[in-house]
């Protein structure tokens, strides 16, 4: 067993985290596909509206990789199909029937799949489309089917303040995910189960998979990070990861047959009047979630944030939840003016510089989206090298981007950014370093592509 101990990274003692607590939510109406969500794929149709789905019908293939199926996330008609600029396929909303019907493939026994064939499992993950959930590094795309893997790590922890804890979405599911283990194995010569350290039952119950454990601040979780801190040859670069409760959902497709919908997913930041974990479904209006507190509705000025407070996507009351996104965080747009601001100590801001005396408060402190401040040049304090979890030093980095060199820029180790935002969220001069630099990957990837 490897212990990953990151030494860097930030300690995120921010407001609003969601209680292991968990809570059924009812049914939802409508339940959505989003593909502009999806890195790097060409979606192409498979549906119009009008058309009656069940869960797991095929919404839309990738052009790339037409084996690459996407499934209807409920059973019903097609209500909407939404475009935005340039005809990119926004929305595909369906309105869901009171008894929904599923599309049913073959189950397997893991018997089954430990005498079938390699290439065998992945059409039938293919057909079933559940392939998408398997991503490569270092540009996390979903795996291409046709190459092997060095490795996959299935990552158990949550380091990130408002993301679904595994002791939550595990419980019940050991089986499953054990199962999840093997089929792995099929896919590649090695199998990477990572997890925080922890007592609880159910990261007790899986010490006989564990091979590392992830210790320090986020992102140390991240497959990234561990990867680029335990790799023996460049090869590895290559591996491949899956979210814990992706397996399990995984493990759940191949012993039942069905497309799997069933999700937690939490509701985090201070301005949520109950944060919790949620047993609910893939795809829901973010209403669901976000109109779920306690009777009270969103106050005005609030930023919905889809996917987690780092990673995440800014959406409305209106959208609904990707295929990947797990989370919803409601926190301040902070656009509002703060009288004599100048003239306060700061004890209760969040920094992680000694400018404010909150760096000596270990309250978790409530934050927002502003800038709190006009956009400066970089000043190269840094602040961004000392949280970097992967060791590139993102002030230089940013330099080469600006400055259109790609070949030095990927000297610096752009391909080894896990696409984090500790370096946006820590820069006093308030410059997207994150934002450049998965814009530059994934125009750097798409050239190779």
């Amino acid at each position: 067993m490897i212990t990953v101990r990151l030494k860097k990274g930030c300690k995120l003692n921010i407001a609003g985290k969601p209680a292991l607590e968990t809570k059924i939510l009812a049914k939802p109406s409508h339940a959505a596909l989003l593909p502009d969500k999806i890195p790097f794929i060409k979606p192409r149709l498979k549906v119009k509206i009008g058309d009656r789905v069940k869960i797991g019908t095929p919404l839309f293939e990738d052009k790339r990789r037409p084996a690459v199926q996407f499934g209807a996330p409920g059973g019903g008609v097609v209500e909407e199909i939404n475009f935005g600029p340039r005809r990119i396929i926004k929305e595909i909303v369906i309105c869901l029937d009171d008894n929904e019907k599923y599309v049913q493939f073959t189950p397997l026994t893991d018997q089954d799949i430990q005498d079938a064939a390699r290439d065998d499992l992945i059409k039938a993950m293919q057909n079933g489309g559940v392939w998408p959930f398997i991503k490569a590094l270092p540009f996390r795309d979903i795996a291409n089917p046709e190459d092997h893997a060095p490795g996959i790590f299935v990552c158990l922890g949550a380091s990130e303040p408002f993301m679904p804890q595994p002791q939550v979405y595990l419980k019940n599911a050991i089986a499953l995910f054990e199962s999840g283990v093997k089929l792995l194995r099929k896919l590649a010569p090695d199998v990477y189960v990572t997890r925080p350290p922890g007592k609880t039952p159910a990261v007790k119950a899986l010490k006989h998979l564990t091979t590392h454990i992830c210790k320090g601040a986020y992102p140390a979780d991240d497959p990234g990070v561990q990867l680029y801190h335990s790799k023996k040859s460049s090869d590895e670069n290559r591996s491949w990861y899956i979210d814990g409760q992706d397996l399990i959902q995984l493990a759940r497709f191949f012993h039942t047959g069905r497309y799997p919908i069933a999700r937690i997913m939490v509701l985090g930041g201070h301005l949520a009047s109950i944060n919790k974990h949620f047993k609910t479904r893939t795809g829901i209006p973010l209403a669901t979630l976000g109109r779920y507190q306690e009777g009270k509705k969103a106050a005005a000025g609030t930023r919905f944030i889809a996917g987690g407070l780092f990673r995440g996507y800014t959406s409305n009351i209106d959208g609904y939840m990707g295929l990947y996104e797990n989370s919803l965080t409601l926190i301040p747009e902070g656009d509002k003016k703060e009288v004599f601001g100048f003239m306060r100590p700061g004890y209760s801001k969040p920094s992680s510089s000694n400018t404010f005396l909150s760096v000596y408060n270990p309250s978790d402190l409530e934050t927002d989206c502003g800038q709190h401040g006009e956009r400066r040049p970089c000043v190269n304090c840094g602040f961004c090298a000392d949280v970097c979890p992967v060791d590139i030093l993102p002030q230089f980095t940013y330099k080469c981007v600006r400055a259109d060199e790609v070949e030095e820029s990927l000297s610096h180790g752009l391909l080894d950014c896990v696409e984090c935002g500790l370096c946006t969220y820590i820069c006093p001069s308030k410059i997207e370093l994150g934002a450049r630099f998965k814009l530059a990957k994934e125009a750097y990837y798409k050239e190779l592509i």
